[in-house]
């Protein structure tokens, strides 16, 4: 027993960086989410605050474009989900079916780019493409005869373009995903199928679709649990005041309310309301996953 602890030290030491900094930068700011139930003030500290319950709770229900910003974050958060299902999945299959070796590799290479670039400097190329007078876009979209789209200033199309340009940026890494569920298919199947006179679709269809279905649907489960993150980063860099209508969520409000106009107790009640929900959101996925995928991180 002494022997198997000694030899087990040196992997017990190793952990305690890692839990200094969840402990450091995770759970003592957790200390802060007091000023959701105070008047809080800078100068009078976590301490001197006056105590108000939940007026700022109610305070926030009652702000007149709550409930606007509330469906915001889950009318993109969800087409987003969707999305990033639907896309991944379709790419990963015709990458599959793709004989040359030369051509996938290029293709997945292409795709995975945009990945490993901020929203800073995507927000600066999607500016500049979409530009409703120079953009490339609506270059094309005017030489097709019809008339330019102002897409990060429209609030008909703010959101839609949220979505297309997450995508663009977030379906090259999750193809990966579904990529590796393909290779993991075994491939006497197709053998078999092609001996029975199966074309490719009928293959796709009876093969590969069955066979990526466990990660599809451990995948969509998780996804649940993101339902009210609809992307601060991104939303923050593209939207602007004439798109608050349909661009704004929940993050954005209380970095405005938070930091731009100090209301500091009311951005943490907004705040501390949303980790609540997603905390739930995120354990009925994740039963949801054990449930139909199998699905346990221990």
């Amino acid at each position: 027993m002494l022997t198997k602890w000694r030899l087990e030290m040196p992997l017990h030491l190793m952990l305690i960086p890692g839990l200094v900094a969840i402990l450091i930068f995770s759970y003592i700011p957790m200390v802060g989410v007091v000023i959701a139930f105070q008047k809080f003030m800078p100068v009078k500290g976590l301490f001197g605050s006056e105590w108000i319950g939940l007026d700022n709770f109610r305070y926030m229900t009652e702000l007149p474009g709550f409930y606007r910003i509330v469906w915001n974050t889950i009318f993109i958060a969800t087409m987003k989900i969707v999305s990033g299902l639907v896309v991944p999945v379709t790419i990963a299959i015709l990458l599959n079916e793709i004989r040359k070796e030369f051509y996938k590799r290029s293709i997945q290479t292409l795709i995975y780019l945009p990945y490993f670039l901020s929203w800073v400097i995507l927000s600066g190329i999607l500016i500049d493409i979409l530009s409703p007078s120079k953009g490339i876009v609506n270059l094309f979209i005017q030489w097709l005869g019809f008339e330019s789209q102002f897409f990060l200033g429209d609030n008909k199309w703010f959101p839609y373009t949220l979505v297309i340009s997450n995508e663009w940026k977030e379906f090259g890494f999750s193809t990966i995903v579904y990529l590796a569920a393909i290779a993991g298919i075994n491939p006497s199947l197709y053998e078999a199928a092609i001996v029975d006179g199966a074309n490719r679709w009928k293959q796709i269809w009876h093969i590969t679709l069955p066979g990526m279905t466990p990660i599809i649907v451990l995948m969509a489960t998780l996804s649940i649990g993101s339902i009210l993150n609809a992307g601060f980063e991104q939303v923050f860099n593209l939207y602007s005041p004439v798109v608050y209508e349909s661009g704004d969520i929940i993050d954005t409000f209380v970095y405005r309310i938070g930091l731009v106009e100090a209301q500091y107790g009311l951005a943490t009640a907004v705040g501390l309301l949303k980790s609540v929900v997603s905390l739930i959101l995120i354990s009925v996925s994740y039963f949801l996953a054990y449930r139909f995928a199998n699905y346990r991180i221990f």
